[in-house]
């Protein structure tokens, strides 16, 4: 065993010494040693109840004959910092939570580790990490939370009450409809109800095999949340008797299933970074050209939010997303042979996932589009990709073409939305907001629900270097490679220009000479930025949003 170096022979009498003060006793020194990674904290509602739930980890650890240690690890609410600087920290924790994670892990030498997560960054951070280190890793979610039901308004979550504001700004609700829908919106601790970014990743851990059958889609209330806990305590005692670590699970055909899953579901936008970023760790070569081929040729069978009407329990009583993992493996979309940390492989995982409500997961013959939820876009404007999902789209949304109006950072772009200043038809650009020119590479839920909550959201398309939230919808452009502050086309724009976009090309263009986008590329200047020490080290060491945003090493 790993945790051997500081507890066998003569030489680890010290080492011996300091576990005793632990608790630690002569039985458990002769058993093996799991970390149990807790996300607990009293700042994020998706991690509030991880305490709980990490405790049943230990309980399945102990059950199989391990021995847990616990120790905890940072965590960023995109909901909460979204829309101000808060928000430039987010994707840079990211790379700091899987930083700690193999700092702690490998250093105490550790036989394995059990992963309690739940949101954002901290989800695909705990992928990087098994992959970085692998070792026998489980992760193990949270859940989703219940969405909120207010009478007249019906069924309701967190994007709803940021469309909410839109609402209140154009005239269209009072002051006392949207306090209702803030205060009834988010009932319960869990991940936010909808398709999401924390429950996108929370979906892919599970269809990437690193998750237990259920990480997605229980509800985080829920005793089977509980359940699903000692499950993946007992769990990870297999995989370190038969020694079955991420890189035997975390394989290029697991992330091309999870992609599969991805576009079948309508996740986030962010699921290109963050699969990115884990398959770097993983060793996997995986790029932008992988998720436009399957997005081609895999059929949309869910519309969660902010896509369509159902939530994430609504996925859970229609089968989970074994269910449609199943559907997408009678197929022939999945490659079944891949293991999972349930030590089995795909196919006798789903051997036994009905699919029990065609409504809210479409039968192959009558799905909500023939193609996947998000659409991989080039051009002389993204000659390095961008990403629009198409699942948040009306059916007849096939492009916009429009005049720019150019913002060189998000508040001045919100101060003239919330002002009234955005008309129908117009190009909203928002950057120097990328991975290095933020630096942070910000969500922009409040701009994408202010427009639309003004009824404005496929007729204003919104184009940006920096990101956009699981939660946003309607015509908006994000991850445009290379940055504006990278040298890339979006640099070139100015008031006024038009800019295309052809969906069924899958093209985004600047409608301008090639010599005159040269020339302002080579004039253009980023806005000068003050950074605090964090920042400034990761603007100096991020790539680009093509290549996931993640810490370069410079090898």
């Amino acid at each position: 065993m790993r945790s051997d170096r500081v507890k066998k022979g003569p030489q680890r009498m010290a080492h011996r010494s300091l576990l005793r003060a632990l608790g630690v006793d002569d039985y458990e020194l002769e058993r093996p040693f799991i970390a149990v990674v807790n996300g607990f904290n009293e700042v994020i509602p998706g991690h509030m109840h991880l305490r709980q739930v990490a405790d049943q980890v230990k309980a399945g650890i102990h059950q199989a004959g391990g021995v847990p240690f616990e120790f905890p690890m940072i965590g960023v609410c995109d909901g909460i910092v979204m829309g101000h600087e808060g928000m430039r920290y987010s994707l840079p924790s990211r790379e700091l939570i899987a930083d700690s994670i193999e700092l702690m892990t490998v250093a105490h030498c550790f036989d394995g580790v059990v992963m309690v997560t739940n949101c954002d960054k901290i989800d695909p951070a705990c992928l990087m990490a098994a992959a970085r280190m692998d070792l026998p890793a489980v992760i193990v979610s949270g859940g989703p939370m219940l969405p909120g039901d207010l009478p007249g308004k019906g069924v309701i979550d967190v994007s709803s009450v940021f469309e909410a504001a839109g609402e209140l700004a154009a005239g269209k609700a009072d002051a006392q409809e949207v306090l209702a829908v803030e205060k009834t919106a988010c009932p319960t601790c869990g991940s936010c109800a909808g398709l999401f970014t924390a429950n996108s990743m929370n979906c892919m851990i599970e269809a990437l095999g690193m998750g237990l059958p259920g990480n997605g889609t229980i509800p985080a209330p829920y005793s089977q949340r509980l359940s699903l806990a000692r499950r993946a305590g007992r769990a990870v005692m297999k995989l370190v008797e038969k020694d079955l670590r991420p890189s035997k699970i975390m394989t290029r055909q697991a992330f091309l299933n999870a992609i599969t899953v991805d576009m079948a579901i309508g996740g986030s936008t962010n699921t290109l970074l963050h699969l990115m970023a884990a398959a770097q760790e993983a060793g996997v070569d995986l790029t932008l050209e992988d998720f436009d081929r399957i997005a081609r040729k895999t059929p949309h069978l869910v519309k969660l939010s902010p896509s369509g009407p159902h939530r994430l329990v609504d996925l859970y009583r229609a089968g989970g997303l074994q269910a449609v993992m199943a559907q997408l493996g009678q197929k022939g979309l999945l490659d079944l042979s891949c293991l999972s940390v349930a030590a089995t492989s795909l196919a006798e995982a789903l051997a036994d996932a009905p699919v029990l409500d065609p409504e809210v997961i479409r039968p192959f013959e009558d799905p909500y589009d023939k193609q996947g939820g998000l659409c991989i876009l080039y051009g002389n404007l993204a000659p390095k990709g961008a990403v629009i999902k198409v699942a948040a789209l009306p059916d007849d949304w096939k492009g916009h073409k429009g005049p720019a109006r150019v913002f060189e950072n998000e508040e001045d772009a919100a101060e003239f939305v919330f002002q009234g200043g955005v008309e129908a038809g117009q190009v909203i650009v928002v950057r120097s907001e990328g991975p290095k020119g933020g630096p942070g590479m910000r969500e922009m839920l409040a701009l994408t629900s202010a427009l639309s909550g003004m009824g404005l959201g496929e007729k204003v398309m919104l184009i940006t270097d920096g990101r956009f939230s699981g939660a946003s919808r309607g015509a908006s452009v994000g991850h445009v490679a290379p940055e504006a502050a990278a040298g890339g086309p979006i640099a070139a724009v100015r008031d006024g220009d038009i800019i295309e976009l052809d969906l069924a090309k899958r093209e985004l263009n600047l409608l301008l000479d090639p010599q005159e986008m040269e020339k302002r590329i080579a004039e253009y200047q980023p806005p000068a930025k003050k950074l605090p020490g964090l920042l400034k080290r990761y603007a100096r060491q991020v790539s680009g949003a093509d290549r996931g945003a993640v810490w370069d090493a410079g090898d």
